[in-house]
């Protein structure tokens, strides 16, 4: 007779994060978010005396959202967790570890839609020209920092994909670098002369610098950190929000607004759609499309600002 499974609530979320991350190859950032949702719900449904996935019904998961809404959480909060819920369910569904999808009809609020901050040419300008002086002196992390920003905006590539690029990835004869984006899908990606010297100055003059004064250097990455070791994503990030921190505007000021940017600016030069698309290896071209309302909100910005009779 077969072992019947363990139908606690706590050990199928912990069976769906390894499918997550294992089966399915989701980004680090992504299981976290499930995991962090999903521990919520189990907390939840153990103080109303529910801890057997069978137990948990619709009526359960409504509660749960309406509580956090209750709560006062963000919009976008409870459409996260409603959509990590659902994500569970079905996949316990279709495991056959639950009888049926309670989450299938579940529905919460969308989230607030805010276009991404985009940053104009002459600012990207101004910022790579600052950190092109300080470059010169030849300091290694000023030459990394360059390198990082003019790839992050030449390439439009997502932070998690530029600390994992190794040298080898780079084919600097043709412009390219192969990158490894969300669900493990490859692709190549052009880059612009600038990008290719200060990348050229960065593993020419800066990064022996950091090998040779560091015990256990990563030899394969990249991008080093201060330590030698692969620069990380927290540490991406802190280079970036260092170069945008003194420009006008609200919004993120993390890696992010560089791929933004990227897109924004290749839509506003001409660039088709689904070019774009492939780029920034959107699985969707709806989710490019939001660069198109960032164009027209530019658009309807210098129009309003520029004409006598807007």
């Amino acid at each position: 007779m077969a072992e019947r499974t363990d139908q606690r609530l706590a050990v199928l979320v912990d069976a769906f994060l390894s499918h997550a991350r294992h089966a399915r190859g989701l980004s680090e950032q992504t299981v976290r978010a499930y995991a962090n949702d999903l521990e919520q719900l189990v907390a939840f449904s153990a103080a109303r005396g529910v801890e057997s996935a069978p137990d948990l019904g619709l009526e359960l998961l409504r509660d749960w959202l309406w509580d956090a809404d209750h709560r006062g959480l963000a919009r976008s909060t409870i459409a996260r967790r409603s959509s990590s819920v659902r994500a569970f369910t079905r996949w316990a569904s279709e495991s056959g570890l639950l009888p049926v999808d309670p989450g299938v009809r579940l529905r919460a609020p969308k989230g607030a839609s805010h276009l991404p901050r985009v940053v104009s040419s002459d600012q990207v300008r101004a910022i790579l020209d600052g950190l092109a002086t300080r470059a010169a002196t030849d300091d290694p992390i000023a030459l990394r920092d360059l390198a990082v920003v003019e790839l992050l905006y030449a390439a439009g590539i997502r932070v998690s994909e530029l600390v994992g690029i190794d040298v080898l990835d780079l084919d600097r004869g043709r412009l390219t670098v192969r990158v490894l984006g969300k669900g493990g899908r490859e692709r190549v990606v052009p880059f612009g002369v600038p990008a290719r010297d200060a990348v050229e100055a960065w593993l020419e003059r800066g990064r022996p610098i950091v090998v040779a004064r560091s015990e256990q250097p990563d030899t394969g990455a990249l991008f080093l950190g201060d330590r030698g070791v692969r620069l990380g994503v927290r540490g991406a990030y802190r280079i970036v929000a260092k170069v945008l921190q003194d420009l006008p505007g609200e919004g993120p000021s993390g890696p992010h607004t560089f791929r933004h940017t990227a897109a924004t600016h290749l839509l506003d030069g001409g660039a088709d759609l689904r070019a774009v698309q492939e780029l920034l290896g959107h699985a969707s071209l709806g989710t490019t499309q939001i660069y198109t309302h960032v164009s027209s909100a530019r658009l309807r910005e210098v129009y309003r600002t520029a004409h006598p009779r807007a």
